[in-house]
C-alpha cells in the first residue's frame, strides 16, 4: 500500500511493505543454492597459506569458509563489525513491542496515513499495509524499577500492557481495536540500541577485503523507520563500487587492490549517511517519547515541526542506481 503525506512539509511518500515478502523478492533474484541458512559466523582468521589476503571465517556449526572478500551483514551483534573494531552498539534505555492486525472481513477502515501518537512516557504508530491488515508499533521507557521492562512477559501480558498504558492516554478506540485484534505471535518486545554516531566518524568501516552493512554497520533506534531501507542504499552503493572495480581496465591495477579502492569508497560514500541516520533517529525518539515537562514543552511548541520534517524528509534520500 502506497501512503502519501501532504501538507505544509511539502509531498512526501512512504511505502509500506511487509519483511518476508521483501526478503522473498530478493532470493528470487538470486541463484538457487545462493543463500545458506543457519550459518552463523563465530571466528575470523586471515588465510595465511594464500598471501595471507583471503579470510577464514569459523561457523558455529563447526564447517569454515574461505572468502576472498568479506562483506558483513550479519546484525547488530556482528562478528564482522567486531573484528574491524566499530564501536559496540549502546543500550538507548527504550524498550519497542509491535504487531500485525488482521481485519478479514470488510477491512480496517482506516484511512491510507501514518497515525503516530507521540508523549506520555511512549510513542506508538500506526501503519496500514493492505486493506485488510494493520502495522503498529509501541516504544516506552522503562521505570527506574524495572517493573513495566515487560521484556520477559508474555505475549498475551505484553498485548496487555500496551492496551493499559493507551488507555490511560485516552487513545482511539479504533486503536485500540488494532492492537487487541493482533495475533499473540505478532507482538515482539526487544530492547533498542544504536551504535554512537560519533564513533563511525572515524571508524574502520572497511579493512582490506572486508567491510559491513545494514545493522551490522549503522544500528539506529527504529524511530524513522530507516533500518532496512539504510541497508538496501548499502546493497545499491556496495554494488555500484565493486562493480566499477571489477569491470575496470586491467591496467587500472590488480583485482586485490581495485576491491579494496571499491570498499573504502563504499565506506566513505556511507560514514555520512549513516552517522546522520543514527543521529535523527536517535533524537527524533529520543523527543517525541518523552514525558518530561520541559522536554513537552519545547517538542510540541518549538521543535513539533522540525520533528515532522526530519520525519518525513530523512527517507528522501538517493543513493543512485546501480
Amino acid at each position: 500500500m502506497d501512503l502519501r503525506v501532504e501538507g505544509k512539509l511539502g509531498p512526501h511518500e512512504v511505502r509500506c511493505v511487509h519483511r518476508n515478502v521483501l526478503l522473498q523478492a530478493l532470493e528470487e533474484e538470486l541463484p538457487a543454492g545462493t543463500i545458506r541458512y543457519s550459518s552463523k559466523i563465530v571466528s575470523i582468521d586471515q588465510d595465511e597459506l594464500h598471501g595471507g589476503n583471503a579470510k577464514i571465517l569459523h561457523l558455529a556449526d563447526g564447517t569454515t569458509l574461505r572468502a576472498k572478500l568479506l562483506i558483513g551483514c550479519d546484525g547488530i551483534n556482528s562478528v564482522v563489525a567486531k573484528w574491524l573494531g566499530l564501536a559496540k552498539p549502546s543500550d538507548s534505555g527504550r524498550l519497542a513491542t509491535r504487531g500485525l492486525a488482521h481485519y478479514p472481513d470488510g477491512g480496517h477502515g482506516f484511512d491510507p496515513k501514518i497515525l503516530q501518537l507521540v508523549g506520555e512516557g511512549f510513542r506508538a504508530g500506526l501503519v496500514p499495509t493492505s486493506d485488510t491488515d494493520v502495522y503498529w508499533f509501541f516504544t516506552w521507557s522503562p521505570s527506574p524499577d524495572g517493573k513495566d521492562s515487560a521484556v520477559d512477559r508474555s505475549p498475551a501480558a505484553m498485548k496487555q500492557f500496551v492496551l493499559a498504558t493507551m488507555r490511560r492516554a485516552k487513545v482511539s478506540p479504533q486503536v485500540l481495536e488494532a492492537v487487541e485484534r493482533s495475533e499473540m505471535s505478532d507482538v515482539l518486545a526487544a530492547p533498542l540500541r544504536y551504535r554512537s554516531p560519533l564513533s563511525l566518524l572515524f571508524a574502520s568501516i572497511s579493512k582490506g577485503n572486508v567491510c559491513v552493512a545494514g545493522d551490522a554497520l549503522h544500528p539506529t533506534t527504529p524511530d524513522l523507520a530507516q533500518g532496512a531501507c539504510t541497508a538496501l542504499e548499502d546493497g545499491v552503493v556496495l554494488a555500484r563500487c565493486l562493480g566499477d572495480a571489477l569491470v575496470a581496465a586491467a591496467g587500472a591495477g590488480a583485482e586485490k587492490e581495485r576491491i579494496e579502492a571499491a570498499l573504502r569508497r563504499y565506506a566513505g560514500i556511507r560514514r555520512w549517511r549513516s552517522t546522520q541516520v543514527i543521529a535523527a533517529s536517535y533524537v527524533v525518539g529520543f523527543f517525541q517519547e518523552s514525558d518530561h515537562a520541559v522536554v513537552g514543552f519545547v517538542r510540541d511548541k518549538l521543535l513539533s515541526g522540525v520533528l515532522a520534517r526530519t520525519l518525513l524528509m530523512m527517507p528522501d534520500y538517493d543513493c543512485g542506481q546501480l
